[in-house]
């Protein structure tokens, strides 16, 4: 059914019950999902299969050689999860400029952060010269995640920590992308930027799996909520997707830095915390310590959800955190 104007009926509805607060949300999820298209895009040009679907670059084949240790239909998967944040970011902010036509007082833009795409690419063979929103050339990767999903007696909404994976990713910033052809050997350590990738592309998914259940909690408007409830799952699929192939990355040192993998399956490590078959969630403590362990996406407290996931980003030295605190206060 459609308005005099020619408009959906639905559309009158969102005019009546969209919140200056749900328009937040979409612009904040908006900038969050345009940052993770630069970072997934830059992963494709140089690991993943360009195509139509994902244009750009040209592959650099001891990368990808290097990344199929972990799983050997890697591109493919760094291909699908690149299509999959264009379009959420596509779709997010086409539903803010559709909303904009009913509520331009409240300014429902949509996001544009161009102006901040002034950070360098690699220069790979393989990759575009195109100026970057993100920095994949020296990360700081916080790997707690792993002993996170795996813990059944802590949850991060109670304020508990978690050691990490791979300490090693902690104590510096490492490449998960060659920087140039001298990148591509030796053998060790163009693998190490590979491992280095492969907990990176379960970091960056692991945040949104939380995000997005964090978010829903504080929108008002139906179809803002089915939004948020359509698109997070999709996050935390390919965050049990990596998760999984994190598993597969070689224990080695790297020869140029002395960066650590360790071989999680064994002393210090080993165990449940770090068992690499383990990638689904362990039953936890949730809302109450009074209550039985459930297996459920943590953190998920509303609370400073946003800021969180943005100071998270600061962490990594991929630039992402404050583009995205510039972008939503802009």
């Amino acid at each position: 059914m459609l308005l005099a104007n020619g408009l959906p009926v639905f559309a009158e509805e969102s005019r009546a019950s969209l919140t200056s607060g749900d328009i937040a949300i979409l612009r904040f999820l908006s900038a969050a999902e345009i940052l993770e298209t630069d970072l997934w895009q830059q992963y494709n040009e140089l690991g993943g299969i360009q195509d139509s679907e994902v244009p750009g670059g040209s592959g650099s084949p001891a990368y990808i050689k290097a990344l199929e240790v972990l799983d050997g239909d890697m591109p493919q998967y760094i291909h699908d999860n690149t299509e999959d944040e264009f379009t959420h970011f596509t779709f997010i902010n086409a539903y803010l400029t559709f909303i904009n036509a009913y509520l331009v007082s409240k300014g429902a833009d949509p996001v544009n952060l161009d102006k901040f795409r002034t950070l360098p690419s690699s220069k790979a063979t393989g990759a575009q010269n195109i100026g970057r929103l993100t920095n994949l050339m020296q990360l700081t990767v916080d790997t707690s995640y792993w002993t996170k999903y795996r813990s059944r007696t802590k949850n991060p909404d109670f304020g508990d920590t978690f050691p990490p994976a791979v300490p090693g990713l902690l104590k510096g910033q490492f490449p998960a992308i060659p920087r140039n052809n001298g990148d591509l050997a030796p053998a060790k350590h163009i693998q190490a930027i590979a491992n280095t990738a492969g907990f990176h592309f379960a970091f960056i998914e692991q945040g949104g799996t939380s995000l997005y259940p964090s978010l829903a909690q504080r929108v008002s408007n139906p179809e803002v909520l089915r939004i948020l409830l359509s698109i997070g799952p999709t996050e935390t699929a390919h965050f049990q997707t990596w998760h999984d192939k994190a598993g597969n990355a070689p224990a080695l040192t790297d020869p140029t830095n002395g960066l650590v993998f360790p071989d999680l399956n064994s002393p210090p490590f080993g165990g449940e915390d770090f068992q690499t078959n383990l990638i689904m969630p362990e039953p936890t403590i949730f809302l109450s310590r009074k209550f039985p362990p459930v297996s459920i996406i943590r953190p998920t407290e509303t609370q400073g959800a946003a800021m969180g996931a943005a100071k998270a980003l600061v962490g990594t030295g991929s630039g992402c955190g404050p583009t995205l605190i510039k972008a939503t206060r802009s």
